[in-house]
This record gives structure tokens, C-alpha cells and sequence, in this order.
């Protein structure tokens, strides 16, 4: 840590203030975006979550939504049977302000819950904005003994310090302004404003929203972002860190798994628990109420994984912890938009927010045409890309002292289109490789998706790389006989198998059923997750067949065996008539 920055801490530590006992990395969560979530979903975001070393959610809540009472109840549930932990961010903008008795209620309710998250013995307790209400919260203090940490980003960390009830600050300023790389800057002015008490520093990957219904349609700069920004929380050694987001899809931000049913937002009608960064500095927004708005344009998410974002989080956590982190396996992430950025419209989108008082250019200004790519390695390596079979070798931008560590590096597409492949070697041998999602000339409605594509690789053992893939391999063995107890095998990274998955359309509940226990089948479900072999539930002898009117049911097939032999019977997908595999 700088000098500069130590000063603060050590006063504070003079004078008695409250300081962070120990270093967490949170994930902002919608809880909105949730109400379809059985506790097994939230147990599977957790599980995700806790595999990528992260700490809790940060719970975005927003007054009067209604669906808030029954979401709360399944999350802490989960987290309670996961050892995840949780608190409140109260969102004053999406449907306005909270009222302070419901605040208190729902924090008193839940603070004593062993999920809920504690600074010492107090329940951590933060906003989305909110200050016109900040004197609401010496009584809230005083009636549940939280320990406040709000984001009040638009009145500045100053002004904020200065309302007096404060114990600490989150920052909401996680992108840059036009195209420039992010900076510290912001983040030293709230180390100075809060004079020793504990930051949370915000990191993100990217910002897109299309959102016209809500008067958001602007993308900032993401490029390397997610590289520069935990560069800088090593730098800066924050006590919090709170990464955004889990799940917020309608601007782009999101690391967790894509989930159909949280895509409500990209049809027309209402929206769940919108909220926008221009909003927050709109004062008349605090007495908003819920209204229609029309959906997105279109789905500039579907198809659109952002899970590639989360491989080297345990690395950079552990680093961000303890000052060092060891490498248990290398990998490789790669992310780029899939349309070249001038050969569709615009969409209306612009770089840069003039509700933030930026100078709004075009999108193209901002954002370059370019594959970017980060590896975490043992010692230095070769990288190349492929676009349409055409190869160019790839350099590193930045690496690491000592040659062990995360490198980042890019490569533009030069007018090509097509297929991607990112390739990772040393010494002639491949280490991994990642086959890409083509860039294309075809936009969706002639719009220009400004949202990343984002894939992984891990390397398998003596540096030979799983099958490539966009995400960790899954297996294409067959399925179980009804009698069997064990799943079929799996490609595994060392002694891991998979432990978490997930697919679209109808194929989503059964793949989250069946990856957890090790089978996730090629070609209609995803792994998300890979950890050490789950007890699979007694074994039950029953056939499963698909339903016989089923479109694509022999896609069925095996997941329909495999979830009646261990108890799960969707009576969306599967039946007991074997009628349903003939011709299969």
C-alpha cells in the first residue's frame, strides 16, 4: 500500500475508529431478476459463487417489489445449507425510496441469520443510492446495529462522509469516461474522504444497456477492464471488494450463468427491478413509482456467456487475501464482440452518458474491434488467434513479475470474420485453446450487439488442454441404465469432476439436475462447474423415457433416464411410456 493511503488507516487506528477485520469479495445480485428461483437455483448460483471464491451477495433489493419476502426467504435459506454469507443493498432508485420502518424489520428479521454477513458483530448493511433518505439512518443504526456502508456515488465520497451516519463507503464509479483506460483516481478519493474507515471498492467487466423504456442506451469503455481493475485492487488493497454484478443482464455486467427466466427485461411490459446509474443522480427519482416500460430492442444477452469471467477469480482472490497466490492449473479466457463495430446501426446506443455529464460519441469512439484475451501461467507462453481460419500471433500487453501470474494481451480483427480460436502453447505444445463464437456481419433487427462474448479454457494435466470448448468440457458418455448408481465418466480437471450445469429452454431444469451429479451431456447442456464428485440420491429403478410429442425428444434421451433413476420427474419433458425413445 502507498504511503499516502496507510496514513488514513493508521490515525484511524489511533483514534478508535471501526476497521475491516478481514478482506471479502462480494457480487452484487438482483434479486428482482429472481422470483422464478426454487432454493436448488440459489443453491447452484452459490455453489458457482463459491467456487470462484467469492465471499456473498451483495442482495439489491427495491422497495414495494413484491416478490422481495418469498426470494429473501429461499436465499438465506440456501446460503444457510451452502455456508455462503448475505446482506442488504436497499435500491432507493429503481421504484423508489424505502421506508425506514421496513428497512429496520427486514434487518432485524435476517441479521441474525448465520448467513448474514457481520463487520465484527454487526450486520452489514449497504444501498444503491438513497440520499435523500440518509437521515433516516441514525435511527436505523440505532435500532438494528448495522454497520452502514451505502453508495452514494452521486453526491461524491466527501458529502457523503458528511452526513454524519456512515461507517464506511461503496462506489459505484467502476467504469471510465470515453476511451481511456480506468484509473485509481476515483477510488483514492474515497480512501481519502473516509479517513481510515473501510472502503468497498467496485469492479466490473464491461457496460452495455439498451434499455429505451428507461432512457438507458450507452456503452462504456470495457476493453481490458476486468485485467486493470483487479490489477488495481492489489494496488490499492481495499477492504471490500464488490464486483458488479452476479446478474444484472440489461447493462451487461454479469459473471454468474445465463438463466432464460431472468430475461424478462428484454420483452415489452414491465420490468422487475430496473436500475441505472442515471437514475441515481436524477433527485425526482426517489418519488417514482412502478409504471410499464417497454422491454430491449432485442436480446443482446442470449447466447452471450459471461461465465469465462470467473476462471481466474479464486487466483486474483487468494492474491487480493494473502499477498500471493499459488496456480493449481493453468487456463485461458477470451473475450470480444461478435459484430464488427460499423456494419450495423447503431442501435441508437452512445459512448458515453450525457446524463453522467460525459460528451456522448459513437459507440465506435469507445470500443475497438479486437479479440482480448488474459492466461493465467506458471511461466511465459505463446498465443495465437485464429478468425476464420486466418492465424495472427498474439503478444502480451502486460505480464506478470517473474513470469508467473495473469498475462493480458489482444489482437484486432483486421476485417475478419468467422470463426475464433484462441491458442495458448509453449514450446510447440498446446496448453489451452478456447474455439470461439464466429464474429459476424449478420446483426440481430440490423442492430449492433455491443455486449462481450466471453469463453475459457483450463489446461489439463501435462500441459494438454481438455477438449476445447467455450465452457469446461462436458461428457459424452452415455447415460446410465435406471439401475445404475453411479454417473458415467467424466472429463475432469485432476480429481474434479462436474458438479454444476445448465441449459436452455427446456433442457435448463434437467441439466441443472443432472450436471450437479457429474453428467452433463455435449450438445445440450453446459458445465459450469467442476469440484469433487456429489452423492448421487438413492437410486429409485424407474425408466424415464421422453414425452412422445416432445419437439427433439431423443436430445432426451438420457437425461430422462438419468433423472427418473434418481428421483426427479419433470412432467415438462419426461414420461413413463417408452414410446417416447422409439426411433431414438
Amino acid at each position: 500500500m502507498k504511503l499516502k493511503q496507510l496514513l488514513p488507516f493508521l490515525a484511524a487506528a489511533l483514534a478508535g475508529r471501526p476497521l475491516a477485520e478481514a478482506k471479502a469479495v462480494f457480487a452484487h445480485f438482483m434479486v428482482g431478476n429472481v422470483a422464478a428461483f426454487a432454493q436448488a437455483d440459489w443453491e447452484s448460483d452459490i455453489s458457482l459463487a463459491q467456487t470462484a471464491g467469492i465471499d456473498g451477495f451483495a442482495l439489491n433489493i427495491a422497495a414495494g417489489d413484491t416478490t422481495n419476502d418469498a426470494s429473501l426467504a429461499l436465499a438465506f435459506s440456501a446460503a444457510d445449507a451452502k455456508g455462503f454469507k448475505l446482506f442488504f443493498s436497499f435500491d432507493y432508485a429503481a421504484w423508489g425510496a424505502w421506508d425506514a420502518g421496513r428497512v429496520t424489520d427486514l434487518i432485524n428479521t435476517y441479521k441474525g441469520r448465520g448467513s448474514y454477513y457481520k463487520q465484527g458483530s454487526q450486520p452489514l448493511v449497504s444501498t444503491f443510492e438513497g440520499t435523500a433518505n440518509s437521515g433516516d439512518w441514525a435511527s436505523i443504526r440505532s435500532n438494528t446495529g448495522a454497520f452502514f456502508m451505502p453508495d452514494y456515488s452521486s453526491i461524491g465520497a466527501s458529502k457523503a462522509v458528511a452526513t454524519g451516519v456512515v461507517d464506511g463507503l461503496f462506489s459505484w464509479e467502476a467504469w471510465p469516461n470515453g476511451a481511456t483506460d480506468m484509473t485509481t483516481t476515483g477510488d483514492e478519493s474515497y480512501i481519502s474522504a473516509l479517513a481510515g474507515k473501510p472502503y468497498m471498492m467496485p469492479v466490473s467487466p464491461w457496460f452495455y444497456t439498451n434499455l429505451p423504456g428507461y432512457g438507458k442506451n450507452w456503452v462504456w469503455r470495457g476493453e481490458g477492464l476486468w485485467y486493470d481493475r483487479w490489477q488495481q485492487v492489489m494496488e490499492i488493497q481495499p477492504e471490500f471488494v464488490e464486483i458488479i454484478t452476479w446478474n444484472d443482464y440489461g447493462e451487461s455486467h454479469y459473471i454468474g450463468p445465463l438463466h432464460e427466466n431472468e430475461f424478462g427485461l428484454f420483452t415489452s411490459g414491465y420490468v422487475t427491478s430496473p436500475y441505472s446509474f442515471l437514475m441515481r443522480i436524477v433527485s425526482k427519482i426517489q418519488s417514482l413509482t412502478p409504471r410499464s416500460h417497454s422491454g430491449a430492442p432485442f436480446n443482446y444477452v442470449e447466447g452471450m456467456p459471461h461465465d469465462g469471467w470467473r476462471l481466474f477469480l479464486p487466483y486474483l482472490i487468494q492474491q487480493y487475501k494473502t499477498g500471493s497466490a499459488t496456480i493449481s492449473n493453468e487456463g485461458l479466457t477470451a473475450w470480444y464482440r461478435l459484430n464488427p463495430n460499423t456494419v450495423c446501426s447503431t442501435g441508437s446506443t452512445t459512448g458515453n452518458d450525457d446524463g453522467h455529464g460525459q460528451v456522448e460519441v459513437a459507440p465506435s469512439a469507445i470500443l475497438e474491434d479486437k479479440i482480448f484475451f488474459s492466461a493465467l501461467l506458471s511461466s511465459t507462453a505463446d498465443v495465437s488467434v485464429s478468425i476464420g481460419g486466418a492465424v495472427q500471433a498474439g503478444t502480451w500487453e502486460n505480464k506478470p513479475s517473474g513470469g508467473s501470474g495473469i498475462y493480458f494481451g489482444s489482437v484486432p480483427f483486421n476485417g475478419g470474420t468467422g470463426d475464433v480460436v484462441v491458442t495458448i502453447s509453449r514450446n510447440g505444445k498446446t496448453v489451452a485453446q478456447i474455439n470461439g463464437a464466429a464474429i459476424t456481419t449478420a446483426c440481430t433487427q440490423n442492430i449492433e450487439n455491443w455486449n462481450a462474448w466471453v469463453g475459457s479454457a483450463t489446461a489439463g494435466s501435462g500441459g494438454v488442454t481438455p477438449p476445447a470448448t467455450t465452457t469446461p468440457p462436458t461428457t459424452t458418455a452415455a447415460p446410465p441404465a435406471t439401475t445404475t448408481t453411479t454417473p458415467p465418466s467424466t472429463p475432469t480437471y485432476g480429481s474434479q469432476v462436474c458438479v454444476g450445469g445448465t441449459g436452455e429452454g427446456n433442457f435448463e431444469g434437467l441439466c441443472d439436475f443432472t450436471c450437479q451429479y457429474g453428467y452433463c451431456p455435449t450438445g445440450v447442456c453446459t458445465c459450469l462447474a467442476y469440484g469433487t464428485q456429489k452423492t448421487l440420491p438413492p437410486a429409485t429403478g424407474k425408466a424415464g423415457y421422453p414425452l412422445v410429442n416432445e419437439d427433439g425428444r431423443c436430445g432426451y434421451v438420457g437425461l430422462c433416464s438419468f433423472v427418473y433413476n434418481y428421483g426427479y420427474y419433470p412432467a415438462s419433458a419426461c414420461g413413463t411410456d417408452p414410446a417416447g425413445a422409439a426411433g431414438c
